[in-house]
């Protein structure tokens, strides 16, 4: 059984960096990622589902879309069409609602005003990380920038994190990472990197979010800041 996560989180030295995954943590990418799943409903003579029934299912990429619109899963003969089809449709949409969450931009500010680099760690295939961080106007801004094809593993190994802390230059038990996915806690736990579950995100208030073994859980962005150590 995984511990409880910390009131506050405790470090040696002070965090150097922070580290975020995109979907669901560091923006709301929802509308556009229903979106395109939608179009495939439409497609297929079906009507379009509801925005908050289809956003907890956001950060799952085309696996939990496809399966939660169209009941279509991993192996199934349609499916690998279908997440063909699905991500064409989210590369002309995917800069078209897509925001920061409330209180991340000044987050970012102050994060970069106490000498605290921060970068992202997404699942997020390059193709489109890219140009839904130059959307956000955060390319130049972010200290890293990686996706899912960036590295021979994609989260939950640890190989993407570990890279991040590299291009950095930081340890990584000085960097917190932050992420509204198990997958996200996984690949922290095995990067040796504490880690924050992100509340606000797609399934963070699901009340599994307390058996992920995250080392904090945040209600909010800028709840982030106590938990860095100075």
């Amino acid at each position: 059984m995984s511990a409880a996560p910390a009131d506050r989180l405790r470090w040696a030295e002070p965090a150097q960096a922070v580290l975020f995954d995109l979907d669901g943590t560091l923006a709301d990418t929802a509308g556009d990622l229903v979106g395109a799943v939608n179009h495939l409903r439409v497609q297929r003579g079906l009507p379009p589902m509801p925005l908050e029934i289809l956003r907890p299912y956001a950060s799952a990429g085309a696996r939990g879309l496809i399966g939660a619109a169209l009941d279509i899963h991993p192996g199934h003969a349609e499916f690998e069409d279908l997440r063909t089809a699905f991500l064409n449709a989210y590369e002309r949409c995917l800069a078209d609602t897509t925001v920061l969450f409330d209180g991340m931009a000044e987050l970012l500010t102050t994060l970069e005003a106490r000498g605290i680099a921060w970068g992202v760690v997404t699942n997020k295939p390059h193709r489109f990380t890219v140009p839904v961080m130059q959307g956000l106007a955060l390319v130049e801004r972010s200290a890293t920038l990686i996706s899912g094809d960036t590295t021979a593993h994609a989260k939950p190994h640890p190989q993407p994190l570990l890279t991040a802390c590299e291009q950095i230059g930081v340890a990584p038990s000085r960097v917190l990472y932050v992420g509204d996915d198990l997958r996200d806690i996984q690949a922290a736990q095995a990067a040796g990197m504490p880690s924050a579950a992100a509340a606000w995100g797609y399934i963070g208030h699901s009340g599994e979010i307390g058996t992920w073994g995250a080392s904090v859980i945040v209600a909010q962005p800028l709840d982030l800041l106590q938990h860095l150590g100075r």
